[in-house]
């Protein structure tokens, strides 16, 4: 076996443990659970606390902590138990509850468990003794020592109004018979943010110290899409440092198996925690110009595992006659790019967009989406836009692409004589690759010119894939036809000739193999004819079961990569063979 040879089989392996190895570890098939699968952490407790209280503190002060798996209620129920303070906009439904105070029910009114628009909202927060809890707490601690009556989970509120909306906030109050008097106003805009703002009013006569809390308490660890290409847990940007899973984005893990281990502490003036989901994101937003600690911590008694990020301010003395106001944000909603874009630029909120996983090359896949997106909101289409991106694509490398067609047009018209020059050398392969070297230098001919292409193809398609992954806008996107979700794989198989025989074959991904990954294996083998055939047998072989081995493995991956993918070819077959034409080598 020759050097070429030997070369090329190494290129080739290559390229198809890559494309294996990323479907396998990294495109595994999304699984959109908002919530998680145990049960609640409990309210702040009323003994002394220097800290937000933990997951592990007691409901009310003697009450047994999570030793036990507790009993479990259908959501309707649950949320009948107590009075509640309705929460409603165009994009969100849900309720406050009034013992308590917590924010505990969310759905996302513009978002659904699948692409039929009347199937059920997502489900984003949950109250105490539902199956999934999952809620916002915000409150205030004391010192330790101290005895100041604090309102905790079992604190009746009054409410000022029954609905919140954007044009309505609330006024949550409670006295504690001490002659404090506590009030929590809760406002919320057009979107997913939402403004609490929390007063104590002081007439007892002595100061009082206290600091304020704010925490989102997690129950149960979530099942993850993906491993490798997707972060998904707790996240923070804290003193302008992306804190989370990834693998280059801190020195430290942000991740649910690390926090099992040790809580995650830090103290910053300025950032936002929380935990983030593949679509969704829950984030606690405190005062940007005041020193705060941070923790996101987990506590596993019983049978239930709880986790909790959150943020406690410093002391703050509330004097006698007097009074204190604290404002912060939390963010409950779709990871939508422009709207953590404007909420970045528009309440100073660092590397807001950081919430969506664009990866290591941030540089390119967020360019990539923004540039999906203009040609979007002009076609209307997301699949008429990859379109666009690849057309767009192609003009920019387009002087790369023609100096590469040219040497492969040169490649094709030597054929001929290298074939001579086998017949003649036979056996002698050091003489053969010097005289075909000689070969290529007197016509200025480069044997790798056809890799070019596929070079300059391979990071748009990681960038592309990423796009199609994490980012909401191209979840449940249509294209034509029978594409209704570009982000999930083509849903059509050969087997039943594409829905035509009314049999569905058995889950065997080798089986599924859909019109759109078809119509890209064509389009790499018209390609592959246009390109000089290798005079050596195997290698020929080896080139044509390529677009087989790329059908297969593509197959799996979204429908909007393989439109991509086949839209580039055909777009490069026609390049090339004008190229070629008007070298004379077709």
């Amino acid at each position: 076996m020759d050097e070429q040879q030997r070369n090329l089989i190494i290129a080739v392996a290559v390229s198809i443990a890559i494309l294996l190895g990323f479907q396998f570890f990294l495109a595994r098939p999304p699984v959109q659970h908002p919530q998680q699968t145990t049960e609640q952490a409990a309210p702040p407790p009323s003994a002394p606390s220097a800290q937000a209280p933990s997951p592990a503190a007691p409901a009310v002060p003697g009450a047994a902590g999570p030793t036990a798996k507790p009993e479990v209620a259908p959501r309707e129920e649950v949320l009948a138990e107590a009075p509640r303070v309705k929460i409603r906009t165009s994009r969100l439904n849900g309720s406050i509850d009034l013992s308590g105070a917590r924010i505990d029910d969310l759905t996302l009114v513009n978002y659904h468990e699948t692409a039929d628009p009347n199937s059920p909202e997502i489900v984003l927060l949950a109250p105490d003794g539902t199956e999934h809890p999952y809620y916002f707490d915000f409150g205030w601690t004391r010192p330790a020592g101290s005895a100041v009556k604090l309102p905790d989970g079992s604190t009746r509120w009054t409410a000022s109004a029954g609905v919140l909306t954007p044009e309505q906030s609330v006024d949550l109050t409670w006295d504690n018979g001490e002659g404090l008097r506590f009030k929590r106003s809760y406002a919320v805009d057009d979107n997913y943010m939402f403004t609490v703002t929390q007063t104590v009013e002081n007439s007892s006569g002595q100061p009082v110290s206290l600091s304020v809390y704010g925490r989102i308490v997690r129950v149960g660890e979530p099942p993850a899409s993906s491993t490798y290409l997707l972060h998904e847990g707790p996240i923070a940007v804290l003193n302008g440092t992306l804190h989370d899973g990834g693998w280059f984005a801190s020195p430290d893990k942000f991740n649910y198996a690390d926090v099992k281990k040790a809580p995650l502490t830090d103290t910053t003036t300025g950032g936002w925690l929380g935990f983030t989901d593949k679509y969704w994101l829950t984030a606690l937003i405190p005062a940007q110009q005041v020193p705060v600690a941070t923790t996101v911590r987990y506590n596993g008694e019983g049978h239930r595992d709880v986790f909790q990020a959150d943020f406690t301010g410093s002391d703050q003395m509330v004097p006698a006659h007097g009074a204190f106001s604290t404002e912060e944000r939390f963010f409950a909603g779709a990871k939508e790019v422009h709207l953590l874009d404007n909420y970045e630029s528009a309440l100073g909120i660092p590397r807001f967009d950081r919430a969506i996983d664009f990866g290591l090359f941030y540089w390119i896949t967020k360019p990539i989406f923004l540039t999906l997106d203009f040609f979007y909101h002009i076609i209307g289409n997301f699949g008429l836009a990859i379109m666009a991106l690849t057309v767009l694509i192609k003009l920019i490398f387009f002087p790369l692409a023609n100096k590469s067609y040219r040497a492969m047009s040169k490649m094709k018209k030597l054929q001929p004589e290298m074939q001579k020059l086998r017949e003649r050398l036979g056996d002698d392969k050091q003489r053969l690759n010097q005289e075909m070297m000689a070969l290529y230098k007197r016509v200025g001919a480069n044997p790798m010119a056809g890799c070019l292409p596929i070079v300059i193809q391979i990071p748009v398609f990681f960038s592309l894939y990423k796009v199609l992954y994490v980012t909401i806008e191209m979840r449940h996107a249509p294209f034509f036809g029978w594409i209704h979700d570009l982000s999930s794989p083509d849903p059509t198989t050969f087997i039943n000739l594409f829905g035509l025989v009314p049999f569905t074959p058995p889950a065997i991904s080798f089986l599924h193999i859909g019109a759109w990954p078809l119509i890209m294996g064509v389009t790499m083998f018209l390609q592959q004819k246009l390109n000089p055939q290798p005079p050596d047998p195997m290698q020929a072989k080896m080139f044509m079961i390529l677009p087989v081995v790329f059908t297969f493995m593509l197959s799996q991956f979204a429908a909007g990569l393989v439109i991509y993918w086949s839209w580039n070819n055909l777009l490069s077959i026609a390049q090339q063979w004008l190229i070629m034409r008007r070298a004379g080598a077709t």
